[in-house]
């Protein structure tokens, strides 16, 4: 016999056998069945889409009850030994089910059973017929003459932005001239490199440093922490890296933490390169991420830029992996899939032996604890490029200051001067809506969510309360609906009304606010990105959108809004992550030949840690973390295993932890503690109770050898099936 052995995306812990297909072999496939092709099985009642992992004689499955896979859907494997054999790793380490892992690797039309194959990009041309008609002979088809106008004058076949620029829904008429083969469509290949790239930068002596050292250890594995001040150039350095790793016939890898940084970085990368750059991130739509993957994985292109999933985009022949903004918690997946895309890429790229770099103006506590251990080799950039210098910090004490919707009068101040001078002033508040909390005056009642634990934000734009927890909402309330009294009060402030407040005051300079409720529609961001980009006096408002990635020359002043979130959290991690989120929206002022200033509004300004920051001393800040982290033998000096469970009903997550706990006390190795378990901070989520049992231990591989009978355990209980259960290695959010 013949057994296949497939992983299917099911939350099972593990590997389906199943009988090759009825009619094996084909004629079509020359070679033998191998690991990474796709296999369509049957599996209950319906028929799923999975990868085959190995073939085997023999089987523990009884024959009576092995079922014939229904076809072998590759001729070749899909998934490249390498992946295949990181995904295995990832498996194990996350402790997530094998299929389920496979399958997130692989673009959504792979997963649905769709053929391999890159699609092009349609595009019109005349006809042989087509170049002969006369256009006055089309006075009573005023449509199709325009049309055939625009495609006569133009040297080149069209796209459908050529049309789009001009017409409104032209495709019905241009469809008419296809059916009388005046038009004829043709497809071109969507990824072109540019033919004239632009020069590179000179380099300072510290980037030329990072650049010589990296190049040394190309072809061979090397982990680099590129610790650069924001404005220092890092980009500069990467771009000189891939230039060599291009030259020498291999591929880049380059991850971003957000996509709202990938247009800038791409627009960067096609102006310097005369390869193609492939784009990976979630904004695409299905066929755009195939072609990507597949130009990827044949070596049509030299550089993909991607967000966490680009991760397991197949390298035909991988050189370099580069991850920016290496501390950003974006690169962490929060569910299903709970893998850490920089820890993943270390080992990509270990496996591969090749360098990775992974660079950030405000490293994680992980990556300067494993410069500590010489796991990582670091590299400094300690001045800014060019004429930029760095901007000057000024604390703000607004304790007992009246606030103007929370402006104080210094920084409206601030805001004015600047702008009088002809530059921009950004300002930054991670909170989104108008107002955080909607309360009746007389008797105390506030807007809950009825599935979360949590207050309704008030978006006055739009008139509704919604809830950035679970995504309902509703009206809003005219009157209490506890004491039918109109006396409501809109508490706190969130982006929209500061909005409001600036536009009032400033009434003379375009107020632009960047957040995800201003940037829904497809395009949005760019187009205010560009608007910036014209040097302009404005306002910019916006949430961490605006704090990462962005070279905005302009812009002088920057303004933290509230600057103590982090001073005040049960995440251990908050501290860190405010500190970062200082400097990095700090960052955006001064990057030109213009002097930046930075004031933060804090009600905490003898705090010894905002001092650090004052001083640009991060390495100081960081090194205070760290004393903490390991006198509480905290990450990075212990490893961590979150138990989450949640189900519909009160009591029924708390008794499946229980039981697990129970599991764990059976045999609890030396070294580790057991934490919980606990109602999680935030107890009620989308109609869901949620609670957990935190895992810690000094030795990482004794916690991966201890959880994996573990969890078979569980999965096996009968209480797994009463809730929703998951595993979170290393966890990077404790809530």
């Amino acid at each position: 016999m013949l057994i296949l052995q497939v992983a299917l995306p099911v939350p099972l812990r593990r590997i389906f056998d199943y009988l090759a297909p009825k009619n094996w072999p084909m004629e079509k496939f020359a070679q033998p069945l191998q690991a990474g092709m796709r296999v369509k099985v049957p599996f209950g009642r319906q028929q799923m889409i999975g990868v085959l992992l190995n073939t085997a004689n023999h089987t523990d499955i009884p024959a009576s009850r092995l079922k014939h896979a229904l076809s072998i859907l590759d001729e070749t494997p899909l998934i490249s030994p390498d992946i295949l054999e990181l995904l295995h790793w990832a498996s194990r380490y996350y402790q997530h089910p094998m299929g389920e892992v496979v399958c997130h690797a692989l673009p959504k039309l792979l997963r649905q059973g769709d053929a391999a194959r890159i699609s092009g990009v349609n595009e019109w041309s005349l006809t042989e017929t087509g170049k002969a008609v006369v256009l006055d002979d089309l006075k009573r088809s005023p449509r199709q003459a325009e049309l055939m106008q625009q495609l006569q004058t133009s040297v080149m076949p069209l796209s459908a932005e050529a049309f789009e620029a001009r017409h409104q829904n032209w495709r019905p008429t241009l469809g008419r001239l296809v059916e009388k083969s005046w038009v004829q469509i043709s497809q071109r290949n969507r990824l072109t490199g540019n033919p004239r790239p632009q020069a590179a930068l000179p380099l300072n002596a510290s980037q030329q440093d990072a650049v010589d050292t990296v190049s040394a250890r190309l072809n061979q594995f090397q982990c680099f922490l590129l610790n650069g001040i924001t404005g220092s150039g890092k980009t500069e350095v990467y771009l000189h890296l891939i230039q060599q790793v291009l030259d020498l016939g291999q591929q880049a890898m380059v991850l971003v933490p957000e996509i709202g940084l990938t247009p800038q970085l791409v627009q960067r990368f096609t102006q310097r390169l005369a390869c193609p750059v492939a784009v990976m991130h979630s904004g695409l739509n299905d066929s755009e991420r195939l072609n990507a993957w597949l130009a990827a994985k044949n070596g049509d292109t030299g550089v993909i830029i991607g967000t966490r999933s680009a991760l397991f985009t197949p390298l035909h022949n991988p050189g370099l992996f580069i991850l920016d903004e290496e501390h950003d918690l974006s690169f962490k997946q929060q569910d299903g899939f709970r893998y850490n895309a920089r820890d993943l890429a270390i080992v990509r790229a270990h496996k591969a032996n090749v360098p990775i770099i992974l660079g950030s103006a405000t490293p994680s506590l992980e990556s300067l604890r494993n410069v500590e251990l010489q796991r990582s080799s670091l590299l400094s950039l300690p001045q800014r490029a060019g004429s930029g210098t760095l901007p000057g910090f000024r604390l703000l004490d607004i304790r007992s200051q009246k606030l103007q919707h929370g402006l104080s009068v210094q920084m409206l101040t601030s805001i004015k001067q600047h702008l009088e001078q002809g530059t921009q002033a950004l300002l930054f508040l991670n909170r989104r809506g108008f107002a955080p909390v909607l309360m009746c005056h007389d008797c105390g009642w506030h807007a809950r969510c009825q599935r979360c634990d949590a207050h309704m934000t008030v978006h006055q734009r739009s008139r509704r309360l919604r809830c950035h927890h679970c995504g309902s909402e509703r009206p809003i309330y005219i009157e209490c609906p506890e004491c039918k009294s109109e006396n409501l009060d809109l508490m706190g402030v969130g982006t929209e009304r500061v909005e409001e407040v600036l536009q009032q005051h400033f009434p003379d300079y375009p107020v632009l606010r960047i957040d995800r409720d201003s940037t829904r529609r497809k395009g949005s961001m760019q187009a205010m990105l560009d608007t910036i980009h014209q040097g302009k006096p404005m306002i910019m408002l916006g949430t961490q959108m605006l704090a990462k990635g962005h070279h905005f020359p302009n812009v002088t002043l920057v303004g933290l809004l509230d600057a103590d979130y982090g001073l005040f959290s049960a995440d251990f991690r908050a501290t860190e992550r405010m500190g970062q989120l200082i400097l990095q929206v700090a960052g955006r002022a001064g990057r030109a030949e213009h002097v930046g200033e930075v004031l933060i509004q804090t009600h905490q300004p003898e705090n010894s840690l905002l001092h650090y920051l004052l001083r640009h001393d991060y390495d100081g800040f960081a090194q205070a973390l760290m004393t903490e982290r390991r006198e509480s033998a905290m990450p990075p000096y212990s490893h961590l295993a979150l138990l989450r469970a949640e189900a519909p009903g009160h009591d029924t997550a708390m008794q499946f932890l229980n039981e697990a706990r129970q599991l764990m006390e059976q045999k609890i190795p030396e070294g580790l503690w057991i934490l919980g378990p606990v109602p999680a901070p935030m107890e009620r989520r989308a109609g869901r109770y949620r609670a957990q049992l935190l895992i810690q231990h000094h030795q990482r591989h004794e916690l991966q050898q201890w959880l994996a009978p573990l969890l078979q355990q569980l999965e096996n209980s009968k209480n797994a099936r009463q809730v929703r259960w998951s595993i979170d290695v290393d966890p990077m959010e404790m809530y």
